[in-house]
């Protein structure tokens, strides 16, 4: 989720103005860059339960990230995020609904410098958490807490989803509250280089969802999921998720965009304070026909945040969000965003990648999301299992990021983060496999055990 910000004023005219307002994230592939995302959940060391926001919670843990070049963000003047200054200039930290504490990431060169930012971000949480007696684990799903047990943080949108998301659902709640990714946040050139990465990323998704399955533990006991995360997304709020047809319609582009998503039911806007306009029509907005925003100017800022709303697979804004996969260990972060970079900024790998999904109707891959939760890797495709497919797009990711040739200090290039993902296609056992493994071996049914071998 996004942090409150500088809002653009700028009235809207028309459907191509903000077609325009999106298309301007493009960039020259030189000022290509990489931003990555993740969440973690908090814990208490006395007895693993997520902490409040205060006392003695999240609010302090903002407080004392707070010392290491960072400045609150506030909503309603109580501090809901951090806005990096100095080293961590253009990078955020935020909260979710249950007080999973976000890293948004500075736009940055090489995987070597996510390495870097991730292990900076997990020191400065230790030394944070440490006196407060938190520890965070990034899971893709809570692994004990019942949904009542999970704290609320006071964000004045969570309020207005809080109240709309069980109207769309019954997970959606699920959602706010007991889940964690990681996304890796890439650019694009032009229309037609955003097109072909959406269609190529956005049909890749479900194969992600299984390499990063790491959640599958509900309330103590073993879900019979692989990724209980990917299955809550089944089940929430339809209007706005998964794997929009329109995007693998003849002719898409920024306009086509637009067009879905002025017909995505709002949330809010925000005034001051949020106003809760859930259910509402952006276009009739737009268009001053809003009873509920009679008197308002729909604005630039107001676009913005709404697509902040839309949840698809992969999010399209003025960059590219790839979205399937579960929060995991800091070997699997860095491999999601190698994944994606190796397939993307290539134009090689980005040409085989597209055409080995153009082989395909891409609803042979959407027909995978309901069916990868459970079985993971082992799910058909094909001739044979989705084990197949990812050996082949992992070969291509390869290839991609040794053609970047960006290399470490010791010289290695950015192919040495695939490592984990390769040590799966192999045979190994993903993240949730090898908890399931804990959970029936040396843990002898003690799922809570899971925080200590997942903290950060």
């Amino acid at each position: 989720m996004s942090n409150p910000g500088d809002a653009d004023a700028t009235p809207i005219t028309d459907t191509r103005q903000l077609a325009a307002f999106i298309a301007a994230g493009g960039k020259p592939r030189e000022a290509f860059r990489i931003g990555t995302e993740h969440e973690k959940f908090g814990f208490s060391r006395r007895d693993l339960r997520p902490p409040p926001y205060e006392p003695g919670g999240i609010r302090a843990l903002l407080e004392g990230i707070g010392g290491f070049e960072w400045q609150p963000i506030l909503d309603d003047g109580q501090p809901i995020g951090l806005k990096g200054e100095g080293r961590h200039r253009d990078a955020s930290v935020s909260l979710e609904p249950a007080g999973q504490l976000e890293l948004s990431g500075a736009p940055l060169e090489t995987l070597h410098d996510t390495r870097r930012e991730f292990e900076s971000h997990f020191a400065e949480v230790r030394e944070a958490a440490a006196p407060l007696g938190l520890g965070f684990v990034p899971l893709g799903f809570h692994p004990t807490m019942p949904r009542e047990a999970m704290p609320w943080m006071p964000k004045g949108r969570y309020a207005i989803m809080r109240r709309y998301m069980p109207l769309k659902g019954s997970r959606g709640l699920d959602m706010m509250q007991r889940t964690c990714t990681v996304q890796v946040n890439l650019d694009y050139a032009s229309e037609a280089d955003m097109v072909r990465k959406l269609r190529t990323s956005l049909a890749l998704q479900p194969l992600a969802t299984a390499l990063f399955a790491n959640s599958p533990f509900l309330e103590g006991r073993p879900n019979g999921l692989l990724s209980g995360r990917a299955a809550v997304w089944l089940d929430t709020d339809p209007d706005r998720t998964g794997i929009p047809g329109v995007v693998f319609e003849d002719g898409f582009g920024f306009e086509r965009y637009v067009e879905w998503l002025l017909d995505v039911p709002m949330y809010f806007v925000h005034r001051g304070d949020y106003v809760d306009v859930a259910g509402a029509s952006f276009r009739d907005f737009m268009r001053g026909r809003s009873d509920i925003l009679a008197g308002e100017t729909a604005t630039l800022g107001d676009f913005a945040d709404h697509m902040t709303t839309a949840f698809t697979d992969v999010r399209l804004k003025r960059f590219l969000e790839m979205r399937g996969a579960d929060a995991g260990s800091l070997p699997m972060m860095l491999a999601q965003s190698a994944l994606w970079v190796g397939l993307l900024y290539d134009e090689a790998a980005l040409a085989a990648a597209s055409a080995l999904v153009a082989a395909h109707p891409w609803t042979d891959f959407a027909a995978l999301r309901p069916v990868v939760p459970r079985q993971g890797l082992s799910a058909a495709w094909q001739r044979g299992t989705l084990r197949d497919l990812a050996r082949d797009v992992l070969a291509i990711a390869a290839e991609g990021l040794r053609a970047r040739g960006r290399r470490d200090a010791s010289g290695a290039d950015e192919s040495v983060y695939l490592a984990p993902l390769q040590e799966i296609v192999a045979g190994g056992p993903t993240q949730a496999e090898y908890w399931i493994g804990r959970y029936h071996g040396a843990w002898r049914g003690d799922a809570s055990r899971i925080f200590a071998e997942a903290e950060i």
